[in-house]
């Protein structure tokens, strides 16, 4: 039993990439539309022991796996993920490869914000919106573009600009509000303030919004 091995009886071989492990073996097409590097014990734990997006991206995030190619294609090996469940003799498997002691939760990631004490507290909820947000809205402009909105889009044309999908998400919401000028509109979570500015500029509402993050606030 190798490591490409213990992963297609695992998945399955229908996989919509290749993978590349750390022992020498791969396993997917090989004019796949991208390729996962297995580069370490702890890649495979991790997505053993925290199914799904979590445990793919933490060993994204702490170097354990690297991807080369089309990204989409790799999301769909998460979708495979979640659903499935290991069986005694695949238990069995991953510890004749890996052992007992790589067979334990690798620690998350520093870039991981562990939250502490009683759930949402202001203290807490501070803190871990200050995590998230207050990287650098330089960085979040590259990632969401100049709407600078953390949320899905709507794409009316197939050629529609991100910023336009976001107005017109911004515009539906606003229908389904039935807004009116005069009318307030309060938006709590309000972010980098996208959806307010639409209401206030275009319904001529009188619009507030309310964020916990500095970095949005000084936006």
């Amino acid at each position: 039993m190798n490591i490409g091995s213990f992963i297609t009886d695992w998945v399955g071989t229908d996989l919509p990439v290749r993978i590349k492990a750390y022992d020498g073996t791969d396993v997917g097409p090989k004019d796949a539309a991208a390729t996962i590097t297995l580069h370490s014990p702890d890649a495979l734990a991790r997505m053993v022991t925290a199914p799904g997006e979590l445990g793919l991206a933490r060993a994204y995030v702490a170097g354990d796996i690297d991807i080369n190619g089309d990204i989409y294609a790799v999301l769909r090996v998460r979708q495979l993920v979640p659903e499935i469940d290991l069986g005694l003799r695949q238990i069995g498997q991953l510890v004749k490869l890996l052992g007992f002691k790589n067979l334990r939760r690798p620690t998350p990631p520093p870039e991981e914000h562990r939250s502490s004490g009683r759930l949402h507290t202001r203290r807490r909820d501070a803190a871990a919106i200050s995590h998230h947000y207050d990287v650098s809205n330089e960085f979040y402009r590259l990632v969401l573009g100049r709407s600078m909105t953390y949320s899905c889009a709507v794409f009316s044309e197939a050629t529609d600009s991100l910023e336009q999908a976001q107005e017109n998400k911004y515009e539906l919401i606003c229908n389904k509000l039935g807004l009116k000028p005069g009318m307030r509109l309060l938006d709590i979570g309000c972010g980098w303030g996208g959806m307010v500015m639409h209401a206030a500029k275009h319904h001529g509402v009188q619009a507030i919004g309310i964020t916990i993050s500095q970095n949005q606030v000084d936006a």
